[in-house]
C-alpha cells in the first residue's frame, strides 16, 4: 500500500490520535447534555404552552445546553483537522472531503442555535420583552424548536459525507484496524437513511434501534481505540519531508 509522504512522524501521528480521542469524548459527554439531559429536563413534546414556563423556570439550564453545544461544535472544529492529519497519508482529497463535510456540519449546527435562542427569547428567558400574546409566543416556542430538530437534521446529513469518507480511509489505512472502517461505512448507512428519513417521512420521529446501534458502535469504538491504542506505529508512513 503507498502512502503520500505527508504528515508528522509516528510518534507525533500517535499524540495527535489520542488527543482526537479525548476530544471525541469531550464531544460526547457535551452532546449528550445539550441535546438529551436538557430537552428531557424542559421539553414537553406535544404541550408548547407548558415547556414555554419550563424553559422560562430553567432559563439558565437552557442557556447552559446553547453553551455546551457551542463549545462542542467549537471542538468539533479542531477535530476535523486533527482526523485531517491522521488520514490525509492514505487519500489526501478524500481526507479533505471528510474533514470539510464535518466542518459543514459545525457550521449549519452553529447557525442552528439561533431557533433555541429565539425560543429563550419568547420564554423569557432574557431581558428581551416579547409583546404578544401567550398563545401566539406557544405556538412561536413550538415553531423554532421544530426548526432547529429539522436544522440539526440537515447538519447530521452533511456528516453523512464524512462518515463515509472516514469509513474508506480508516478501511485503507492500515495504521487503523480494518474493522474500525467497516463500522464506519455501516454507521453511514445507519446516518443517511435516518437523516432522509427524518427529512422526508413525517411520521418517522424515532431513529429505529437497528439503524441507532451501528451509528452508537462506531462512534463509540474509534475514539476508544484512539485514545487507548493510538495507532499501529509501525505501519504509518514516514515522512520523507515537511
Amino acid at each position: 500500500m503507498s502512502h503520500s509522504s505527508f504528515g508528522p512522524d509516528a510518534a507525533g501521528a500517535a499524540l495527535i490520535a489520542r488527543i482526537a480521542g479525548s476530544l471525541y469524548i469531550v464531544i460526547a459527554v457535551a452532546a449528550v447534555f445539550a441535546h438529551f439531559i436538557v430537552p428531557d429536563a424542559l421539553v414537553v413534546v406535544g404541550d408548547p404552552a407548558t415547556t414555554r414556563v419550563q424553559i422560562a423556570a430553567g432559563a439558565g439550564m437552557f442557556r447552559g445546553g446553547i453553551a455546551a453545544e457551542m463549545f462542542l461544535l467549537m471542538l468539533e472544529v479542531i477535530l476535523s483537522v486533527l482526523l485531517y492529519r491522521l488520514l490525509a497519508p492514505v487519500n489526501r482529497t478524500l481526507a479533505l472531503l471528510a474533514m470539510v463535510s464535518r466542518l459543514i456540519m459545525a457550521a449549519v449546527h452553529g447557525a442552528n442555535l439561533i431557533n433555541h435562542l429565539a425560543v429563550l427569547v419568547l420564554s423569557g428567558g432574557t431581558v428581551v420583552d416579547v409583546a404578544l400574546p401567550a398563545a401566539q409566543m406557544d405556538g412561536l416556542v413550538a415553531l423554532f424548536l421544530k426548526a432547529h430538530s429539522l436544522g440539526f437534521t440537515i447538519g447530521i446529513a452533511f456528516l453523512t459525507i464524512h462518515v463515509f469518507a472516514m469509513g474508506v480511509l480508516i478501511y485503507r489505512s492500515g495504521y487503523f484496524p480494518r474493522i474500525l472502517g467497516v463500522l464506519f461505512l455501516l454507521a453511514g448507512v445507519g446516518y443517511l437513511l435516518d437523516s432522509a428519513a427524518l427529512l422526508l417521512l413525517p411520521s418517522y420521529t424515532t431513529t429505529p434501534v437497528y439503524l441507532a446501534v451501528p451509528i452508537t458502535v462506531a462512534e463509540i469504538a474509534f475514539p476508544l481505540w484512539l485514545l487507548i491504542r493510538g495507532l499501529n506505529r509501525s505501519r504509518w508512513p514516514s515522512p520523507q519531508g515537511a
